[in-house]
């Protein structure tokens, strides 16, 4: 670990490089590396330390940076004061430095989180009994690129924000969404708190009822392991053990908005912060960050370019195709990839620069496709399509240039046997009960005789269903199972509930 910590520096400020990559296994301590990075670039100047995590895993960030840097200033940018945070930032930026060391933790989910707009104009009628959109500054009737006038119904369907040719004026405005049980803030929660398992629709009012709308929604947006650790008036936790693991798994992996959408955090640092304010970016599970039109890849990559220095952590770097690491390396790495000729073309596309990046390190299959056209009279006639596909794999010359120079590698048996505690799996095999087994059976049978008529026609489509279906029903046949057919959406085989509600499972 210290080795990585040493590379990474060395890379940053003795060969002022702009960023550099921890691949490294699960346990192997990458948050501890990324904080220690961050001290010994404190050390040479390095003053603010932007970390970006996701949303479960902010104040587990904030406790082990107070724990690894006891006297740093931790500011955790992951609820609905975000902003005003920024803005008290920007008010500071001109203070005597203190040489305490700062961190700022942005939740990846409000990194990416704006406000809402809708098409704001005039409607004006003209003959015919057309509507005709007009501006609601100047008035202006809206003309397309073509100087046609544009009727409401047309200018409703526009999806780009949009301004007046005319007076320059805004031709969209901010807007609250609306939804099918009028948007309420409790029905949002209550919908929001269902979500979760071991949590039903009487649990969520009695929840809602005992602790109110703002306490809960703030926990949720913005600490959920505070959520999982509620306590009642007599000082108990309202979920066990094991609901708390539950929740704790599934609340990874789901994201709760509440209305809350202000002004983008990115973009108020894009816009109002000045360059170099942060002086390191660290991004945790920086490989979800690689596709090309995600908001979350786009903000991060503003961060980037407003940051100093920038560190990637992550454990599967690459997803097996080489344009898995193109707009993540355009994003950390852009001088690199410019210097290499890797850049957006005259409209600011980058998909002619990830193709060529694709044809000089990845595999790119080209299919032709040869058919035989109609007969005519003295000839006959041939059709030839071409079409170019992704493979998986990335060349030698790609990781020699973009990956070895910028990344260090760490597997928990670098670190030694004894990092993680010890761990023993059992298998301890549950029989199913005799209806449970024989309705098992029969659906297997159905099911298989489907199957082998689906492959003797060569199709493949069936493959995974059955598989799935097989594998999953012995846990879900407390409910009625409809199996269809992917394609034609036939029904295949029906399997009745086995056990009532109230009734308990083999398993």
């Amino acid at each position: 670990q210290a080795q990585v910590v040493q590379a990474i520096a060395a890379l940053l400020l003795d060969q002022n490089e702009q960023a550099g990559i921890i691949n490294a296994e699960m346990g192997t301590g990458k948050t501890m590396m990324a904080i220690a990075l961050a001290a010994v670039m404190h050390g040479a100047g390095y003053r603010r330390t932007m970390v970006i995590a996701p949303p479960h895993l902010v104040y587990k960030w904030r406790r082990e940076i107070l724990e690894t840097i006891p006297d740093a200033r931790v500011w955790v940018l992951n609820g609905p004061d975000t902003l005003v945070k920024l803005l008290k930032l920007r008010d500071q930026l001109g203070d005597t430095y203190d040489g305490r060391q700062e961190f700022f933790i942005l939740g990846r989910v409000r990194m990416r989180m704006g406000f809402h707009w809708r098409l704001a104009f005039w409607q004006r009628r003209a003959g015919g009994g057309r509507s005709l959109a007009a501006c609601p500054d100047c008035g202006r009737l809206l003309q397309d690129h073509e100087g046609n006038l544009i009727t409401a119904e047309e200018f409703l369907r526009e999806e780009r924000r949009r301004r007046c040719d005319h007076c320059d004026a805004a031709l969209w405005t901010l807007m609250r969404p609306g939804k099918p049980d009028g948007g309420s803030r409790r029905n949002t929660i209550l919908k929001s708190m269902c979500r979760i398992p071991t949590i039903g629709p009487v649990r969520a009012e009695r929840l809602l009822s005992d602790f109110g709308e703002d306490f809960l929604a703030s926990m949720l947006l913005d600490n959920v392991s505070e959520f999982i650790n509620l306590m009642d008036a007599k000082g108990n936790f309202i979920f066990s053990d094991r609901q708390a693991k539950r929740m704790e798994r599934a609340m990874a992996n789901i994201e709760f908005g509440f209305g809350e959408g202000g002004y983008q955090p990115t973009e108020f640092i894009k816009r109002y912060l000045p360059d170099g304010c942060f002086d390191l970016l660290v991004v945790d599970e920086g490989h979800e960050y690689k596709n090309s039109g995600s908001a979350q890849g786009q903000a991060m990559g503003i961060l980037a370019a407003k940051a100093r220095k920038t560190v990637l952590l992550t454990g599967t770097l690459m997803g097996g195709y080489a344009d898995d690491l193109f707009y993540l390396l355009f994003r950390i790495l852009t001088r690199r990839m410019i210097e290499d000729g890797y850049q957006p073309n005259a409209r600011g596309s980058m998909a002619p620069a990830a193709m060529s990046f694709m044809r000089d390190h990845g595999v790119l299959k080209d299919i032709y496709t040869e058919r035989d056209g109609s007969s005519h009279k003295t000839a006959k006639g041939k059709k030839l399509s071409v079409r170019t596909v992704k493979a998986p794999g990335f060349g030698p010359k790609g990781i020699h240039r973009f990956v070895l120079p910028f990344t260090v590698f760490l597997k928990l048996k670098d670190i030694g046997g004894n990092v993680l505690p010890g761990y023993r799996e059992e298998f301890i095999d549950v029989p199913m009960s005799p209806d449970q087994e024989a309705a098992h059976r029969k659906l297997a049978q159905t099911l298989t005789v489907e199957l082998r008529q689906a492959l003797a026609r060569r199709d493949t489509t069936l493959l995974g269903v059955v598989l799935n279906v097989l594998l999953a029903w012995p846990d879900c046949c407390f409910r009625p199972e409809v199996v269809k057919h992917p394609r034609s959406r036939d029904t295949l085989a029906f399997v009745p509930s086995i056990f009532e509600d109230d009734e308990l499972m083999p398993k």
